[in-house]
């Protein structure tokens, strides 16, 4: 079954609709609101179990994370909306198509991939999820994960930004975090999908990203029929967070030019 959402809903305009990455919150979308919301309407969901939204009972997967977006639209009286994924929001953006692609206006697919995981990074997210639960806490990511999210430019030179994403790492209900690491695991690839697309999508990776590369990024854009690719310099995984300005620009003329009509996916 779905939940609901818990999300902030700010401005007019075009839907754009923002799906945080693991093992963060809507909170990480801050800017992006800030500099959003006076062109569009900016719609930031906590995903189930992270932030203000409940966990559920259902198995995981991120087929039902789609499915809780797509009722959140519906709860708000929305036909169609842009769709915008960093990192786990990504898998949510692509399964939203596969499942539900009358509702897509458009697409932002950042710092994400659309295959499958390598064997030995499905049984890492086994292993954590194992360990999360078993421990109940969210340590092994502060150890593991957190020190990959941001580029080493980040780490380095911004050290403020860095702290906020470790305080947003430490703040992860260790059973969504459990929860989310195995329906990652479960997901199938997506290169079908996006060859199926129509809509317009833009591509963003950090060019500091060693999680989700540039070639990764590259092959997304190759399959896509209608895609253009951005590479933000010195950012890593996060690149929404590290450099808001040219993310968000970016963002911003993509959307504003599809204000005419536009393809279902």
């Amino acid at each position: 079954m779905t939940i609901a959402l818990n999300a902030r809903d700010v401005g007019e305009g075009i839907p754009l609709v923002l799906l945080h990455a693991f093992p963060l919150s809507s909170a990480m979308w801050l800017e992006q609101r800030e500099a959003l919301v006076p062109r569009f309407r900016v719609i930031t969901p906590d995903l189930r179990g992270f932030g203000g939204s409940v966990l559920g009972d259902d198995e995981p997967s991120i087929d039902a994370m789609a499915d809780d977006v797509v009722a959140l639209l519906t709860s708000k009286g929305i036909e169609r909306a842009v769709i915008g994924g960093l990192s786990m929001g990504g898998y949510v953006a692509m399964a939203l198509c596969r499942r539900h692609p009358e509702r897509i206006l458009g697409m932002v697919l950042a710092d994400t991939r659309a295959g499958a995981d390598p064997e030995p990074v499905r049984r890492t997210r086994l292993r954590m999820a194992d360990q999360i639960t078993a421990d109940g806490d969210v340590n092994v990511l502060v150890d593991e994960v957190l020190p990959r999210l941001v580029g080493p430019t980040t780490f380095r030179q911004r050290a403020l930004v860095y702290g906020r994403v470790r305080g947003l790492v430490r703040a992860a209900p260790p059973r969504a975090v459990a929860w989310a690491q195995r329906a990652m695991a479960a997901r199938p690839e997506s290169f079908g999908v996006l060859r199926g697309m129509r809509v317009p999508t833009l591509v963003i990776t950090g060019a500091e990203d060693e999680l989700t590369t540039e070639d990764d990024a590259r092959a997304m854009t190759d399959a896509l029929p209608n895609a253009e690719l951005m590479i933000i310099p010195r950012a890593g995984h996060l690149s929404a967070v590290e450099q808001p300005e040219l993310f968000n620009q970016a963002v911003a003329e993509f959307v504003s030019a599809l204000a005419g009509p536009v393809e279902s996916c």
